[in-house]
């Protein structure tokens, strides 16, 4: 058994972008779909990307182009798509039924050493893993989309996960460059999602209160918050705003209370203010495929251009 054999369950956008990142951390990966044209794409949109990132010198890794795609294999049988590897990462779309049949599948020909990992955004491994005879080898490595843009993996095991599966994909993650993040146990959304969340909850909120228009709205995020962010999280951000978090407290605790206390409801996400903040995201960004392309290509040349510039600052 190779220690630097991956195997991709699904070969769609997050699978793609998960064959990127263990090719680049220079690791042989075979992935695996049910139809060959399905791979054949795969395969093509693959080596269009990596050409992509390399002339814009964001390719990531010590291997050329070339070197990368050699390690990527593809596979329409999921017992040899499986052989051999010691790290199983599952990309199938976010349906339950589906997942937990692929994982039934590979519970019966996988070996006791082998981590089974989903890429789920919001199934809870409680839901995916229990009943399988490999659950201590289960856990959900929850990417953020665009994976190989933006590093964060939310590790987040079942409750008989066995801690050992816990540690060797933490190691894994950072191995191929990845931010993995250790979630003690289980919850609704993990943590990702919860925060953000919030924030569309509270955004839908104003907007819909007349308090913003929905282009301010993410002007305060993107042009405000957002910056700050993308460097600090939310709680250094306090530590730094006054003299530690306890100073923090000290000043802003019965303030903060005050604005939390005046939150309103959980939104319907339906109905009128949908409507308006759908005509103003269509205006300025029409729901056109070519248009949120380009959009989407855009906001990933942001991502990949922030993700060079923190890598710099932190070797500075």
């Amino acid at each position: 058994m190779d220690s630097s054999q991956v195997a991709i369950i699904g070969s769609g956008l997050i699978g793609r972008s998960w064959a990127m990142v263990f090719a680049s951390g220079g690791f042989k990966v075979k992935l695996y779909d049910i139809a060959q044209q399905q791979l054949t794409s795969a395969l093509e949109n693959i080596r269009k990307q990596m050409k992509e990132l390399e002339e814009s010198g964001f390719l990531k890794g010590a291997l050329s182009v070339e070197q990368q795609l050699a390690l990527i294999t593809v596979c329409t049988d999921l017992k040899a798509a499986v052989e051999g590897a010691t790290f199983i990462q599952e990309c199938t779309p976010e349906n339950l039924e589906l997942k937990r049949k692929i994982f039934g599948q590979l519970d019966l020909i996988v070996g006791d050493n082998v981590i089974l990992s989903s890429s789920t955004s919001c199934l809870l491994p409680s839901k995916l893993f229990t009943g399988l005879k490999h659950v201590k080898q289960c856990i959900v490595s929850h990417p953020v989309n665009p994976p190989y843009f933006v590093p964060l993996v939310e590790i987040v095991p079942h409750p008989e996960t066995d801690p050992s599966t816990t540690e060797r994909t933490y190691a894994l993650m950072k191995k191929i460059g990845q931010s993995p993040v250790k979630l003690n146990r289980e919850i609704e959304g993990f943590v990702l999602n919860r925060l953000q969340y919030a924030v569309i909850s509270e955004a839908w909120r104003l907007v819909g209160e007349g308090v913003i228009s929905p282009t301010d709205l993410d002007l305060v995020m993107s042009d405000g918050l957002g910056m700050r962010y993308a460097f600090i999280g939310p709680l250094e951000t306090m530590h730094l705003n006054a003299e530690g978090i306890a100073n923090y407290c000290e000043r802003y605790r019965e303030s903060m209370r005050h604005v939390l206390s005046t939150f309103g409801p959980v939104p319907e996400f339906s109905g009128a203010i949908e409507q308006k903040i759908n005509q103003a995201m269509s205006e300025k960004i029409p729901v056109v495929p070519k248009v949120l392309d380009a959009r989407r290509q855009w906001r990933d040349d942001c991502l990949s251009g922030l993700a060079k510039l923190k890598t710099q600052m932190k070797s500075d």
